[in-house]
């Protein structure tokens, strides 16, 4: 391995990632090079955005229209009192800029909606949904198939994770194939609460199937659900088959 085939300050900065053979220089390329959008600041984001950042993602976006509460406090882990009233996305990225100036990140303060996620994902090859509601998961979900991106997608409610990795650039079940319609009553942190590390297992584990999707790992969770409980750390794969009556049947590759 030669230090001169990458700068000598992300040599050291990564080293420990450049050493390990499933990546050495030409997969620490492929992270500087990498586009990813995460699409929600919140519980999922915030460590998801956090690791993006520390592992070397050279091109990251980041959309949120919400503003900072204290409620978002114990388990937002970018944000502090102080950026109460403040828009997570400008925290966010003022934060990123700290851990890595040389990240470029572009910022969405709006609402995602069939109106504009084409303008703001049309330029990410891997979205990442950090969503608390089926609306925004069924339209991310259906986006991604559409334009065969890389979705990388989690949830969390009370002490329950789910995680999913759908490549849509090859043939496999979306999200509608696992849930066709929302159910009536919506599940959400504010609603039932949540336990504060659980946010930080799911956001991690996102931020892992990112890299491994980045570097071109051959992933066992593509078109699989993870399940995990933070009370009894159980974690179990399932497999996801598609469902014949699912409304993107059409859309499949």
């Amino acid at each position: 391995m030669k230090k001169a085939s990458i700068k000598s300050e992300d040599y050291q900065k990564y080293y420990q990632q450049l050493i390990l053979k499933r990546i050495g220089i030409s997969g620490q390329k492929k992270i500087f090079r990498a586009k990813v959008l995460v699409i929600g600041a919140g519980g999922l984001g915030c460590p998801l955005i956090l690791y993006l950042a520390y592992s070397g993602i050279g091109n990251l976006g980041i959309a949120d229209h919400d503003k900072i509460e204290l409620s978002n406090l114990s388990r937002q882990i970018l944000f502090t009192k102080k950026d109460i009233g403040k828009y997570k996305v400008l925290v966010s990225k003022k934060i990123i800029k700290r851990i890595n100036r040389k990240i470029n990140i572009k910022v969405f303060k709006q609402k995602v909606d069939k109106k504009n996620i084409k303008k703001i994902a049309k330029n990410y090859e891997i979205i990442c949904d950090g969503t608390d509601n089926f609306k925004s998961r069924f339209l991310i979900n259906d986006y991604c198939m559409k334009n065969k991106k890389i979705l990388i997608s989690s949830a969390i409610n009370k002490f329950d994770g789910q995680l999913f990795t759908f490549n849509f650039k090859r043939k496999t079940p979306c999200f509608r194939c696992f849930i066709p319609k929302a159910p009536n009553e919506e599940l959400n942190c504010e609603s039932d609460g949540i336990m504060t590390t659980l946010a930080g297992i799911a956001g991690s584990l996102q931020a892992n199937e990112v890299i491994k999707s980045v570097l071109n790992i051959r992933n066992s969770l593509n078109g699989n659900i993870m399940i995990f409980n933070a009370l009894n750390s159980n974690f179990r794969k399932v497999k996801l088959l598609k469902n014949p009556n699912c409304k993107n049947n059409h859309l499949h590759v």
